[in-house]
């Protein structure tokens, strides 16, 4: 199975794959190997669920030249003696659209929320789907009472544009030449 990985100050996300996935619905000592990192009691991460692993799931069978624009594993690299830890995952609700839009979202555990985990994987998501020339655009939905998500997008350069798809939901967005200017 191939393999993606983009490498960040703490964290290497890794782009997940059909034996990963699977691993991770199935069994996650598997996915522990895989991954090459320990895996909390308390996996999977908040909002996910059998229902998300099992669209990533169907994603990547179905776009088998997709990867990396699914879901990716969020790993803490420590150099001490509690090592390489998943700390969340998250990633792109698949394939750009034709105009070059891609949605992302995340996750963290909450034994490692508000260290700045979820703002560096985003950043890397980021830097990484900007190097597609395809996108234009990448867009993030949150409900407003989730405050500490709220934050990783403004950190990441994200604009309030409006009303999400879902009653309830709000829509953040960050183009190319706002991310380019940028440089975050």
């Amino acid at each position: 199975m191939s393999r993606k990985t983009i490498e960040t100050k703490y964290l290497e996300l890794i782009a997940a794959n059909l034996e990963m996935v699977t691993a991770e619905i199935n069994d996650l000592s598997r996915l522990q190997k895989l991954l090459n990192a320990k895996i909390s009691n308390n996996w999977p991460p908040p909002l996910n669920d059998e229902e998300s692993m099992s669209y990533f799931k169907k994603f990547i069978e179905e776009n088998p030249d997709g990867l990396g624009w699914g879901m990716w594993y969020f790993i803490r690299i420590q150099p001490d003696e509690s090592g390489r830890m998943a700390v969340g995952n998250g990633g792109f609700k698949g394939i750009p659209s034709e105009d070059g839009i891609v949605e992302i979202g995340y996750s963290i555990l909450p034994e490692f929320q508000k260290k700045g985990y979820a703002t560096e994987a985003v950043n890397g998501l980021l830097k990484w789907a900007f190097l597609h020339p395809q996108i234009n655009r990448v867009i993030a939905e949150t409900l407003p009472e989730l405050h500490p998500s709220i934050r990783v997008m403004e950190k990441n350069g994200f604009v309030f544009v409006g009303e999400g798809v879902e009653k309830g939901v709000i829509r953040y967005e960050l183009s190319r030449e706002h991310f380019e200017k940028t440089k975050i």
